[in-house]
């Protein structure tokens, strides 16, 4: 599996629906932050537009990248246009704007990159003291209060659908010092969301997991759809679910 398995219509028009958790990140990007607002924004790897819009909270003009044309017109899509710009580019050859970037945010991104070449070009593209936040938050196997979910989640659907390899390799202070970066802080996320089982059965339809047996041809995207809906039945009988979340926020400063 690589960056490019996420290019097709069904996965773009899946991610507009995704937990605008990126919020949260943010907000708590902010305590340990120069700024409060920012000029001049990037978004690497903006998939659907929801990391773009969470940047734009705090930065004035937001530029959105990603390898994937599918998820750029639907980041144009949801997004609007002002105060945005998008288009298509890898992450490690964003080119130089107008205006040096002081700011630029990477949600989901960096365990499909080349971290050197990629930290590289950051450099290249940004200002001075400018202020990185690379982050990421994934659907873990607890729900609050239902350990039936867990069982779930180890006994059904990672039988079914097997974790596929991604690199989740902790950047350090020693791997961002050669292309003249600072470490700030690492924190590690715990965040929640609320579903009912159509809403998260959509969810679970564009995770790697699946995504990997769909577009392998393995299993239909009904197929798929009904084994989830089928399989949850019980654990959402009684309404809805607040699934747990968890990740990371590294904050790096341009040297």
């Amino acid at each position: 599996m690589n960056n490019q398995s996420f290019d097709s219509k069904r996965i773009a028009e899946g991610y507009k629906e995704r937990p605008f958790l990126h919020k949260q990140v943010i907000e708590q990007f902010l305590k340990d932050s120069l700024e409060q607002q920012y000029q001049n924004g990037l978004d690497v790897g903006c998939g659907a537009g929801l990391s773009a819009k969470a940047l734009k909270m705090i930065c004035r003009n937001v530029t959105g990248t990603d390898i994937s044309p599918e998820m750029i017109a639907v980041a144009q899509e949801i997004c609007g246009e002002e105060g945005y710009t998008f288009f298509p580019c890898k992450a490690e050859e964003v080119p130089h704007p107008a205006v040096p970037y002081d700011i630029v945010t990477a949600a989901g991104v960096v365990q499909w990159v080349d971290r050197d070449a990629f930290l590289r070009n950051l450099h290249r593209i940004m200002c001075p003291d400018g202020e990185v936040l690379i982050y990421d938050f994934c659907i873990s196997d607890r729900m609050a209060g239902c350990e039936a979910y867990t069982a779930w989640w180890h006994e059904q659907y990672l039988k079914e659908f097997p974790k596929p390899y991604r690199n989740e390799q902790v950047w350090t202070q020693a791997d961002v010092e050669p292309a003249g970066f600072r470490m700030v802080k690492q924190i590690p996320l715990e965040l929640s969301y609320e579903f009912d089982l159509d809403a998260f059965v959509k969810f679970m339809m564009i995770q790697s997991n699946v995504n990997v047996k769909i577009e392998g041809n393995e299993r239909s995207a009904d197929q798929v759809r009904r084994w989830i809906c089928k399989t949850l039945a019980d654990i959402f009988a009684s309404g809805k679910q607040t699934a747990v979340f968890t990740g990371y926020s590294w904050h790096l400063r341009r040297d």
